[in-house]
């Protein structure tokens, strides 16, 4: 499982990760190390429950995490 990170800018400074890919998992940080850290925490917690809850389409060996390329 691949999850693509993506930050935004909030007019007050601080960063906002988000993953699309998993509604509502996203993290705010004064930084964008952590606000990286801490999506990527969430993530894994969200991820655990859901293979806990079966609630996966299909078995995952890894979680990958990663930032979209530059266009």
């Amino acid at each position: 499982m691949t999850l693509i990170i993506e930050f935004d800018r909030e007019e007050d400074g601080r960063l906002l990760a988000d993953i699309p890919a998993l509604p509502g998992v996203m993290a705010y940080g004064k930084t964008r190390e952590e606000a990286l850290e801490r999506v990527k925490a969430l993530a894994l917690h969200v991820v655990a429950d859901m293979l806990e809850h079966g609630e996966l389409a299909e078995p995952i060996d890894s979680v990958v995490f990663a930032l979209p390329t530059a266009a």
